[in-house]
């Protein structure tokens, strides 16, 4: 079925009346739709929640990064250590690598480039692709830069050299898509690698103190608790938060006092490791050996990118305060004490955190360790979480159930099949290789990947977004980049040893997402290419040919224009269709959400006797579908209300802040109708809704008056029943309007369809072999495997009709 489908004859522009009448009568959803603007302001939360989340935020954030003191020394000196100075310069190096890459960079400066309080490497995705129109899939319109959360401050700055390079070059669109991919397809692999490293590293202390259990039983151990860790998952992050932030309190104060006790006890000259010479003099004895040394060193900041994955499940300002004033001061004195017992003990660098705990303590700390490790994979877990929801939401990866776990913060949610796929591989990994040196390797890779991954991003952020010159922007990505591909060249060295685990499970990953987008892509241009135009469906008449049965027909497509194939393949075969017909195009925008206000735009499709709309419904990557969401009642609330606004448009003489017509659509309205229209009323003219003050003198007689209802149908209308509704009745509500509105409540009553496809995708017989083997082997086999979309959509199964096609891409 292709686009040239009744074309008719050939009017005097070289197009036929068809195309002519598609023009004219389906307009995309664009400035002439129902659009409601709501004064969205970001919530500024009083100091006492602040300080509640600072304080959850310490069993989900941060348990990574406070649990890296368990194993940072015996990876970093793996074959042991003979020179005191050496343990001096590891800790300068900790010292400065926490300070200048989690405090200085990801505190001060990463944190800040949220996307409107949501974080991690598709937070800045988002952003450029706002500021640079680009967009996962071809269907951007104009009328998606209106909502009030698509902030794009560019005021009258001229665009940059780079903004308009990326805009303009499909090749580093690609390279930014590449570099975005793997930054998310490693912090999967953290995902898999944080509980192994934490929980065997934790466990064991049991064989240091129990000579007589071997690796088997440690490993063992650690298997039963990663089981435990992964099941606990599904109560949500709010909860495990509160269960675990005591703990890991209880954990960042004992590790500092421990670490308070060891200074005073051993040595504390240690101090001298706060100059910077000392690594100066690292590096001059060790060479090539101390560049090594530093896949051990990078493990200190393990889960920092957590920390701006997680933002979206709590605040800029609630991160900060926890780190700054507990996490980061504890972190160094641990390190301290440890350093400061080491300098006095060179042959307990093997096991240098749980010797050196004083005797009395060992039993308490072990189990406090022990806990803490366990629920130290909370962070990672949580972002992995929230990276593959926004991955799906984009059309990155397939789709997968997303249960929010939180009524009162959007970004707390739980996903199945990934949790469970976490704790599979993570068993794997851990049943494999039994040691936390080989872990250790394999963790460095993921963890300072993803750093420098999230350092070019900002990087052109700052130029693009920011606004900054380029010269800054330069600075910082020499700086902190710099350091960080020399933490990646030495973790790479041993990717022999362990170091190959997060490269084959990125490069699995990302083989998946990328032939989801690939197969997504295809299927959509298919739908495009194959699109019949409006104006044949219009030109059948007011019956479309069929018979309208009572009732309410959703139509889904990705489509904004035209009629997707399935539905002309529907009628085709089936001379029947509901006497309301709604054309629903999902549509998930770079933002983080969409104002429940702005979620729909609808437009009328023809006269009115067709009864025919297109909705558009608009959703951020932070949004997702809920079984309690009412879609389909706000759905038709505010079709009710498009209808209201529609008449009270046509009924008023002066131009509105609440309804107007736009100057180029005016025209709309008198042009010819199709056949079996003729009687019908004209097509009204444009709708844009931009405010709540509606100029009705004309109507009552009286001056302007509120009326908030206007702009909140939810308000005027608590039931979507006919029998329990009261059909708007003003003086700018004609009889039309009024016999309209019960007309859509008695479909209602009769039934709502929702109409999807299921289809199957296949290449053409010309395809290459390559294309063949990714469309129908791997995307199909994914397709297969996944959520079916009315089970992502919860729409009702009773009300479920699927339509089957065969697509050729």
């Amino acid at each position: 079925m292709e686009e040239g489908l009744g074309t008719g004859s050939v009017n005097g522009h070289g197009k036929g009346n068809f195309w002519s009448l598609d023009q004219n009568m389906d307009k995309p959803l664009g400035l002439e739709a129902n659009r409601v603007h709501s004064m969205q302001y970001r919530k500024v939360l009083p100091l006492g929640i602040i300080l509640r989340l600072a304080y959850q935020s310490l069993g989900v954030v941060y348990g990574d990064v406070g649990t890296s003191p368990l194993y940072v020394f015996q990876t970093t000196f793996p074959d042991g250590v003979t020179d005191g100075r050496d343990i001096l310069g590891a800790l300068s190096l900790i010292i400065y690598t926490i300070t200048i890459i989690t405090l200085v960079k990801y505190m001060f400066i990463v944190l800040r480039a949220n996307d409107d309080g949501e974080g991690g490497t598709f937070a800045l995705y988002s952003l450029l692709c706002r500021y640079c129109n680009i967009s996962a899939l071809p269907n951007k319109h104009p009328t998606d830069e209106e909502l009030t959360t698509f902030v794009v401050n560019c005021g009258s700055i001229k665009k940059s050299w780079l903004q308009k390079k990326l805009e303009s070059s499909n090749v580093l669109q690609r390279i930014l898509f590449i570099v975005v991919l793997s930054g998310t397809c490693m912090v999967i692999g953290d995902g898999v690698l944080t509980p192994a490293i934490s929980v065997l590293s934790a466990v064991h202390g049991i064989k240091a103190a129990s000579s007589h259990l071997n690796d088997n039983a440690v490993t063992i151990i650690s298997l039963v608790t990663l089981v435990l860790l992964f099941s606990v998952q599904r109560f949500g992050t709010a909860r495990v938060g509160v269960m675990f932030a005591p703990i890991f309190l209880l954990w960042f104060i004992s590790i500092a006092v421990i670490g308070v006790y060891n200074i005073i006890k051993y040595d504390k000259a240690i101090f001298k490791a706060f100059s910077p010479l000392q690594i100066i003099h690292f590096f001059r004895r060790n060479g090539r050996a101390g560049w090594i040394h530093l896949g051990g060193i990078v493990l200190c900041i393990t889960g920092t990118e957590a920390l701006f994955a997680d933002l979206g499940h709590f605040t800029f300002q609630s991160i900060q305060i926890a780190f700054t004033g507990l996490v980061y001061p504890c972190l160094l004195l641990a390190y301290i004490g440890q350093a400061a017992f080491l300098f006095r003990n060179l042959e307990s660098v093997g096991d240098a955190f749980y010797s050196s705990i004083p005797h009395t303590l060992y039993w308490p700390m072990f189990a406090l360790s022990t806990v803490a490790a366990v629920t130290a994979s909370q962070a990672i877990i949580s972002a992995t979480f929230s990276i593959v929801k926004q991955s799906v939401a984009l059309g990155w990866f397939p789709r997968v159930k997303i249960v929010h776990t939180s009524n009162q913060v959007p970004g707390q949610i739980y996903i199945p099949e990934i949790n469970w796929m976490l704790m599979v591989l993570c068993l794997v990994v851990t049943a494999g290789f039994r040691n936390t040196n080989q872990i250790g390797n394999a963790y460095g890779i993921a963890v300072v990947a993803v750093m420098l991954v999230t350092t070019v991003l900002l990087t052109v952020v700052m130029i693009i977004v920011w606004h900054k010159p380029i010269l800054v922007a330069l600075a910082f990505l020499m700086v902190f980049g710099t350091i960080e591909s020399i933490y990646v060249s030495s973790a790479l060295y041993k990717v022999s040893q362990g170091g190959w685990v997060p490269l084959v499970i990125a490069v699995a990953m990302g083989s998946i997402t990328y032939v989801w987008h690939y197969g997504t892509l295809k299927r959509f241009e298919h739908e495009i290419q194959n699109k019949v135009p409006m104006g044949w469906l219009l030109g059948l008449g007011p019956s479309l040919g069929l018979v309208r049965v009572p009732g309410i027909g959703l139509v889904y497509t990705d489509l904004v224009h035209g009629v997707p194939p399935i539905f002309s393949h529907f009628i085709t075969n089936l001379p029947a269709i509901h006497s309301t017909v709604v054309f629903v195009n999902l549509k998930y925008l770079p933002v983080n959400t969409v104002p429940q206000e702005e979620r729909f735009l609808i437009r009328r499709i023809g006269p009115k006797v067709y009864s025919m709309y297109r909705c558009a419904a608009r959703y951020g990557y932070r949004d997702v579908h809920k079984k309690d969401d009412r879609f389909e009642q706000l759905l038709i609330e505010s079709l009710i209300t498009f209808i209201k606004f529609e008449a009270l448009q046509g009924s008023s003489a002066h131009e509105s802040l609440a309804a107007s017509y736009t100057p180029d659509e005016e025209s709309v309205s008198s042009m010819q109708q199709p056949t079996g229209a003729m009687n019908s009323p004209a097509l009204p003219g444009v709708l844009n809704l931009q405010g709540d003050k509606l100029d009705t003198s004309t109507l009552e007689g009286s001056s302007t008056i509120y009326n908030p209802a206007l702009l909140n149908p939810s308000q005027e209308i608590s039931s979507i029943h006919s029998g329990d509704v009261q059909i708007p009745n003003s003086q700018g509500a004609d009889t039309t309007s009024r016999d309209e509105t019960a007309f859509i409540l008695k479909g209602k009553d009769a039934g709502v369809v929702y109409l999807l496809g299921n289809s199957v995708v296949k290449a053409r017989t010309n395809s290459s072999f390559v294309k063949k083997l990714i469309i129908n082997y791997a995307y199909s086999f994914l397709r297969r495997i996944c959520r079916e979309s009315h089970v992502t959509l919860n729409i009702p199964h009773e009300s479920l009709l699927q339509v089957g096609m065969v697509y050729n891409v």
